[in-house]
C-alpha cells in the first residue's frame, strides 16, 4: 500500500551573465553549470525515460536561465568551452605520460570521455535544444517545470507592487513562450516570502497584498517555502562548509544564526496548506532529507570517496582528487578513484530511498495521511559541487519508482490530488542566511536599495506618461524595462554579501542601474533621435533577455 508520495524540487538559477565576460566571473559560470549539471541531469532523466521507469520529479528553471540556455550566442560560447576541456584532456594525457604517473593518465582520460560524451549529448540527443529536451519531458508527464520571478528579484524588498507583478508577469510570459503552456507553480526566489502588511499613502491607509495575491492573479495555483515558516521554531541554516553553489567556492546557504524565534505550529511539511485564502497552496522543504545532503557532518557529499570540489590541478583546472578526509588540508588529498566513489553513490541512493519510505511510512502511520515529501536543493549542486550527485540522483528516482510504499509525484499533482484542508498565515521569511532578509539587505548592500525603489517608481511614472506609445518610444520603454529587471536581480546583493565577487556585482548593479537611467531619460523626454535608437539597439545587444517584453506590466498597482 503506498503510504505518501515524493518529489524532488530543483532549483536552477545562474544569473544573466550573456556577454558579460569570462572566467573568473560571467558565462563561464553558465558554461560549467550546463556540462556538469543541466546536460547530465538531462542524461539521466532521458535514460530513464528510454528504459521505461515511471520517474517524476518537479525542477524549477528560472526565467533568465532559460533566455540564456535558449541564446544561440550563448550556446555557440559553450561549444567552445566544451572543446577547451577536451584540449586539456588531450594535453593532461600527454603530459602524465610524460610523467609516468599511470593512475592520473586513467584520470585525465575520465575526463576526456565525460567532456565527449556532454558535447555528443549536446549536439546529437539533444540537438543542441535543451530547452525542448526538457519541455518534451514534461508534455510526457515526467516532468513539472516551476517559473520564478524573470530574474530571480528579491521579491520582498522590492518596494512596489509593479515590481513584484512584472517580475512574476515577464517569467510567467516567457514561461508560455517556451513551454507552450501556463505555469501551474512557481520558485520564489530565496523562497522569499513576505505576507501583506498595512501601507499608507497620502495619509490614506491601504493593505499591500501579500506575495500570493500576485501569484493567485496570474493563474499560478502553489509555490514553495522554507521548514521554519511552515513549522515554527529556529529558522534552519546549511553548513558553512557545504559544496554547493553557483558562484563558485561560495557556500549559497549558511548556517543560520537565527535573529528570530516562532514557537513551532501544529504545521507540517509533509501536507500543503492553503495561503491566506484559498487560491494559492504553499509546499513547505522537508528538513530530514534536505539535511542527509545538505549538512557537513553528516550529509552524502562530504564522504571522503568523493571528488574533491576545491582542488583543482594548476595546469588544467581538472579535479583529480578525493575528499580523503574530513577537514584534511588539500595538500594531502589523496587520487580520485571513479569506481569507488560510483559504489559509494549507489548505497546512498537506497540509503535515502529507504529513508524517504521510512519517513513517509511513519507519518502515514502517526497521522493517518497520505503526506508528501518536497525535497529541495539547488540543481547546481548536483554534478558541479557534488560530481556524483546526479547517478545519486538517477538511482534514488530508480528505487522510488518501484517502491512499495511511495509514489513519485509532482508537486501540482500532488496537490491536486490532495488539495489542502487547512489554511495558513505563512510566517516572513527565506531560505537564506537566518531564516530572513538579512543576506540581501544588510550594511554592505543597504546603499543598492534605494537606487532599486527610484527605479521602480520612475517605471511606474513612464508607464503613466506613456499607457500607448508604440515604434521607437515603445522600444525604449520595453528597454527600460529589461534593464529594471536585470537591475533587480537578487545576485548582486549576494554576491556582495558573500565578498568574494564584490567587485563584479557592484559593477554590474551600477551597469544595469546606468542603462535604465539613460533609457528613462529618453522616455521622459520624448524625444527618440537617432542618438537614443543607437543607444537602444546598442543595449539591447547586449541586454536582449525577454524580447517579447511589455512595459506596461510595470503599470502602478497602488490604490
Amino acid at each position: 500500500m503506498k503510504k505518501g508520495a515524493f518529489t524532488f524540487v530543483l532549483h536552477s538559477h545562474i544569473p544573466y551573465c550573456r556577454k558579460a565576460g569570462q572566467w573568473p566571473h560571467g558565462e563561464e559560470w553558465l558554461h560549467e553549470s550546463l556540462s556538469e549539471s543541466y546536460l547530465p541531469l538531462l542524461n539521466a532523466l532521458y535514460d530513464l525515460r528510454d528504459e521505461g521507469c515511471p520517474f517524476k520529479l518537479t525542477l524549477g528553471l528560472t526565467p533568465v536561465l532559460v533566455e540564456q540556455i535558449a541564446d544561440p550566442l550563448i550556446l555557440d560560447h559553450f561549444r567552445t568551452f566544451v572543446a577547451d576541456k577536451i584540449d586539456r584532456a588531450h594535453s593532461d594525457i600527454s603530459r602524465f605520460k610524460k610523467l609516468q604517473q599511470p593512475h592520473l593518465v586513467n584520470l585525465a582520460g575520465f575526463y576526456l570521455n565525460y567532456y565527449q560524451g556532454v558535447l555528443r549529448s549536446f549536439e546529437e540527443r539533444f540537438q543542441g535544444d535543451l530547452v525542448g529536451a526538457f519541455k518534451r519531458l514534461q508534455n510526457e508527464g515526467h516532468l513539472e517545470i516551476l517559473t520564478s520571478a524573470a530574474t530571480h528579484g528579491y521579491l520582498p524588498l522590492l518596494e512596489r507592487d509593479s515590481s513584484i507583478y512584472g517580475q512574476l508577469k515577464v517569467g510567467a510570459e516567457a514561461y508560455q513562450h517556451h513551454f507552450g503552456r501556463p505555469p501551474r507553480a512557481a520558485w520564489l526566489p530565496e523562497c522569499g516570502y513576505r505576507p501583506g502588511f498595512w501601507a499608507s499613502r497620502e495619509g490614506k491607509p491601504y493593505i499591500k497584498p501579500g506575495l500570493e495575491r500576485h501569484l493567485a492573479d496570474l493563474g499560478i495555483r502553489l509555490f514553495f517555502s522554507e521548514t521554519h515558516t511552515v513549522e515554527g521554531g529556529t529558522p534552519i541554516g546549511k553548513a558553512t562548509d557545504a559544496v554547493h553553489g553557483p558562484y563558485g567556492n561560495i557556500p549559497r546557504r549558511q548556517v543560520a544564526r537565527p535573529l528570530a524565534y516562532k514557537e513551532p505550529t501544529a504545521k507540517t511539511t509533509y501536507l500543503p496548506y492553503w495561503v491566506q485564502t484559498p487560491e494559492v497552496a504553499v509546499l513547505g522543504r522537508n528538513n530530514r532529507t534536505g539535511m542527509q545532503v545538505w549538512s557537513a557532518d553528516w550529509g552524502y557529499p562530504g564522504d571522503f570517496d568523493y571528488r574533491e570540489f576545491h582542488k583543482k590541478d594548476g595546469t588544467s583546472g581538472f579535479q583529480y582528487w578525493r575528499i580523503t578526509g574530513a577537514r584534511l588540508d588539500l595538500a594531502h588529498k589523496d587520487y580520485y578513484n571513479p569506481d569507488w566513489a560510483s559504489t559509494k553513490a549507489r548505497g546512498h541512493a537506497e540509503h535515502y530511498s529507504l529513508l524517504a519510505e521510512d519517513l513517509l511510512g511513519d507519518f502515514h502511520d502517526r497521522n493517518n495521511k497520505f503526506g508528501l515529501i518536497a525535497a529541495a536543493y539547488d540543481t547546481e549542486l548536483f554534478g558541479h559541487w557534488w560530481f556524483e550527485g546526479l547517478q545519486w540522483m538517477k538511482e534514488v528516482l530508480r528505487h522510488l519508482a518501484y517502491s512499495q510504499t511511495v509514489e513519485l509525484t509532482t508537486a501540482s499533482e500532488f496537490v491536486a490530488l490532495h488539495p489542502p484542508e487547512d489554511v495558513l498565515a505563512l510566517d516572513e521569511g527565506s531560505w537564506g542566511q537566518g531564516g530572513d532578509h538579512s543576506t540581501w539587505l544588510n550594511p554592505n548592500t543597504e546603499w543598492m536599495w534605494p537606487s532599486v525603489h527610484q527605479a521602480e517608481l520612475m517605471m511606474e511614472e513612464l508607464t503613466a506618461a506613456h499607457p500607448n506609445a508604440s515604434g521607437d518610444l515603445a522600444g525604449i520603454l520595453n528597454q527600460a524595462a529589461r534593464e529594471l529587471l536585470l537591475l533587480e536581480s537578487s545576485d548582486w546583493p549576494f554576491l556582495i554579501t558573500t565578498g568574494q565577487a564584490k567587485e563584479y556585482a557592484t559593477n554590474r548593479f551600477q551597469e544595469h542601474l546606468s542603462r535604465f537611467n539613460k533609457m528613462a531619460d529618453v522616455a521622459a523626454s520624448s524625444q527618440v533621435n537617432d542618438a537614443a535608437r543607437n543607444l537602444c539597439r546598442e543595449l539591447y545587444e547586449l541586454d536582449n533577455v525577454f524580447p517579447d517584453i511589455n512595459y506596461r506590466v510595470f503599470a502602478s498597482r497602488e490604490p
